[in-house]
C-alpha cells in the first residue's frame, strides 16, 4: 500500500479505479498526450490498460499517486509515479492543462523524490522525457534532476535525467 504524501500545496494519494474517468478525460486532450503518442485511438483498450496499471502491485513504496490541491482535495489535478523500469526506478507525472505553469508538477516530483530517497532509501531515480517536451524537462530540472544523456524508452528516443540520493539529502518541499 502506498502512503499518502503531503507537500506544501498538494495531497498525493494512491491512485484508485475511481480516478479512471478523470485520467481518461485528461488524456483526451491532445496537448496532454502530445509527447506520449497522442490521445488513444482505442479508448476501451486504453481504459483496460489503465485499470490494470492502477491495480498492479509494485514493490513497497512504489506506484502511482493521484494528486490534488490541499485546499480542494476532491479536484483531480494529475498523477505522479515512482515505478520500476528496466532495473531502475522511474519518476513520471501528468497534469490537467488548466493547472500547467503553476508549479504543481515540480512540487509533486520533488515530494516523490524525497519519498524515494529519505523514506525508501533509493540511491537513484530516473526520468525519461521525450525530446521536445520542454515542460517536463524543466520540471525534472527544477526538482533537482540532471541530464545524463540520450536513451530509448520502449524503443523511442528519449532524454534521460537522474536524481541521486547524495545530491537530494535536503529533501525539498
Amino acid at each position: 500500500m502506498l502512503p499518502i504524501l503531503h507537500s506544501e500545496r498538494l495531497v498525493l494519494r494512491p491512485r484508485v479505479l475511481g480516478d479512471l474517468a478523470q485520467i481518461l478525460a485528461m488524456d483526451a486532450d491532445p496537448a496532454v498526450t502530445r509527447h506520449v503518442g497522442g490521445p488513444p485511438t482505442d479508448w476501451a483498450e486504453y481504459a483496460r490498460r489503465l485499470a490494470e496499471r492502477i491495480e498492479a502491485r509494485h514493490p513497497s513504496g512504489l506506484g502511482y499517486w493521484s494528486f490534488a490541491a490541499r485546499r480542494a482535495p476532491e479536484q483531480f489535478l494529475g498523477w505522479a509515479s515512482l515505478v520500476p523500469y528496466e532495473g531502475e526506478v522511474e519518476i513520471g507525472w501528468r497534469l490537467v492543462p488548466t493547472v500547467w505553469g503553476q508549479g504543481f508538477a515540480t512540487e509533486a516530483a520533488t515530494r516523490l523524490l524525497r519519498h524515494a530517497f529519505a523514506e525508501l532509501g533509493l540511491a537513484r531515480v530516473i526520468a525519461t522525457i521525450a525530446p521536445g517536451n520542454d515542460r517536463s524537462r524543466r520540471v525534472a530540472e527544477r526538482a533537482g534532476m540532471g541530464f545524463v544523456g540520450a536513451g530509448l524508452y520502449e524503443g523511442e528516443p528519449c532524454l534521460v535525467y537522474e536524481a541521486l540520493a547524495a545530491s537530494n539529502a535536503g529533501g525539498g518541499a
